[in-house]
């Protein structure tokens, strides 16, 4: 028996962290054909070919290695995996510390943006959209001093025009959370 002041459990909404949209409702998921669409698309208006193709590329992860940008390249980003749904990668933190000997927040904030922004990119591409960059929001938990760190960006939510992520940073080495990141991409139709 429920207390007068509740409703029975299967009444209940969902709590404040639960979206009660279901998960097919919150992707939007573009067929082959929309895909090649898209990339011809973005390549006319003038995105590098490479990148207008991402959305077909058989590897992603390969492509973004190849061409995932002057930042991505002096930070010394390592994409591992890739697609709009998932994508994971890995940055040295040598290289990337602040004067006190710690990987710099910025470094690791330019990581989990490199990420959701390029699986906000992949998705959008196959809608003949780019994306770009609206929010990001970064708590650190924890600080690395040396090794790697590794990133793993999952998508919250795909549209048609907003895709937002959540990423996860932690130390490669004994798997603690350094940082946990979201980020809100609008995809722009050129």
């Amino acid at each position: 028996m429920t207390a007068p002041h509740q409703q029975p459990a299967e009444d209940r909404s969902p709590a404040a962290h639960e979206d009660p949209t279901p998960p097919d409702a919150r992707r939007v998921t573009p067929s082959s054909q929309r895909i090649a669409e898209g990339a011809q698309k973005l390549s006319e208006s003038g995105i590098p070919q490479a990148l207008a193709d991402l959305a077909q590329a058989s590897d992603k992860a390969a492509a973004l290695n190849a061409h995932g940008g002057e930042l991505c390249e002096k930070l010394g980003i390592e994409y591992l995996e890739a697609s709009a749904q998932r994508v994971v990668a890995r940055m040295p933190v040598e290289g990337n510390r602040q004067p006190v000997g710690l990987l710099h927040g910025g470094a690791t904030i330019s990581l989990a943006e490199s990420l959701g922004s390029m699986g906000a990119f992949i998705h959008g591409a196959g809608l003949g959209r780019v994306a770009v960059g609206l929010e990001v929001s970064t708590t650190h938990h924890a600080s690395a001093r040396s090794g790697w760190v590794i990133a793993t960006a999952e998508a919250l939510q795909l549209g048609r025009s907003i895709a937002t992520y959540e990423v996860v940073v932690r130390a490669e080495a004994d798997n603690r959370r350094i940082s946990t990141v979201r980020i809100t991409c609008f995809l722009k139709e050129l």
